[in-house]
């Protein structure tokens, strides 16, 4: 039977639900996760991640919060990386919103792949996923 080494200790003083308890509330909190939300609006012939630039930033394991608008024609935002394979598509004046784990470090483009207009190919932005952190 596995006791986890918190346990064991439990002869010292704390009663042993409270110190399961601590354990668990412990646990749970070191798996806890970022969330964060982006505006992201798509134009001819660009994206606009919070009005800014063209890139989104997060930290590996980040939960993201997308809404996701277009200025002017229907446009899409399309992560076709094995990892993530999204694809949203907004018309103007219809906004979309989805979450998504950042569960893999890297640099991966975003697109529009409607064909509305030509010039949409053109468009690209960026979801940079910083690597975790290791702890020790």
């Amino acid at each position: 039977m596995f006791i986890h080494p918190a346990l064991r200790t439990a002869r010292v003083g704390l009663p042993v639900s409270a110190l399961i308890i601590a354990v668990l509330a412990t646990s749970a909190g070191a798996r806890a996760q970022s969330k964060k939300d982006f505006a992201v609006t798509a134009f001819k012939y660009g994206f606009k991640v919070d009005g800014n630039g063209a890139e989104i930033h997060v930290q590996q394991d980040d939960l993201i919060r997308v809404t996701f608008s277009t200025e002017d024609i229907p446009h899409s935002f399309t992560l076709e990386d094995e990892t993530y394979r999204i694809m949203r598509r907004a018309a103007p004046g219809k906004p979309v919103m989805f979450e998504f784990r950042a569960d893999k470090a890297g640099k991966f483009p975003f697109r529009c792949t409607l064909t509305v207009d030509d010039r949409c190919k053109e468009m690209q932005g960026w979801l940079v996923v910083e690597a975790k952190r290791q702890t020790r």
